[in-house]
């Protein structure tokens, strides 16, 4: 997609979130942070990477994971139906790790549209409004944290799996949870190496 493009996605994006919360979702979102190839010089793009934090606890969204209401959320803003790959996050933990690299924040609650973040974006100059790079030791502090909730979530995951086995219902929600979760596991656990 074509960078204006890319840029008019991510604002959309903003200004969605910048609306009131819908009451039929409740799924809370308080942050937008752009991360990856938008946040560089404008160029063509595969897709926007986005970080979407939400004010659940930590153990609630394990990495690479989908929150209970997020799909929702992402119907109603779009999302779903835009080149914008997701990571879901908690504010109760940094935003930033090895994939989310020097994130910019775009939007929050507390604070409202970023507009020195969007129109860097836009410019192709976000480098100015990126968060500055963790030393190796605060990266590896962050997969630790993360490897903790994610083998956790893992484990309760494959519990649910393993009781709906053969329960009667569908078992794809329970696979796909699993999945994620495992995926996720897998992918710190290669950061870590």
């Amino acid at each position: 997609m074509k960078w204006t493009r890319a840029v008019h996605h991510l604002t959309e994006l903003v200004e969605k979130c910048a609306e009131p919360p819908n009451p039929v979702f409740r799924f809370d979102v308080v942050e937008l942070w752009a991360f990856g190839d938008l946040l560089g010089v404008p160029r063509e793009l595969d897709v926007i990477e986005v970080a979407v934090v939400s004010d659940l606890p930590v153990d609630e969204v394990p990495w690479l994971t989908e929150p209970l209401g997020a799909e929702h959320w992402a119907h109603s803003t779009r999302v779903s139906r835009n080149p914008i790959s997701v990571r879901w996050r908690s504010v109760h933990a940094p935003v930033w790790n090895h994939e989310i690299e020097r994130p910019a924040l775009v939007w929050s609650r507390a604070h409202g549209v970023v507009e020195e973040a969007l129109v860097a974006v836009s410019d192709g100059t976000a480098e100015l409004v990126r968060l500055p790079e963790p030393s190796p030791d605060e990266l590896r502090k962050r997969i630790e944290d993360e490897l903790v909730v994610s083998l956790a979530a893992m484990r309760r995951a494959n519990q649910v799996y393993t009781d709906k086995r053969w329960s009667p219902g569908k078992l794809t929600p329970h696979a796909d949870s699993l999945w994620h979760t495992t995926s996720g596991y897998l992918d710190l656990l290669d950061a870590a190496g």
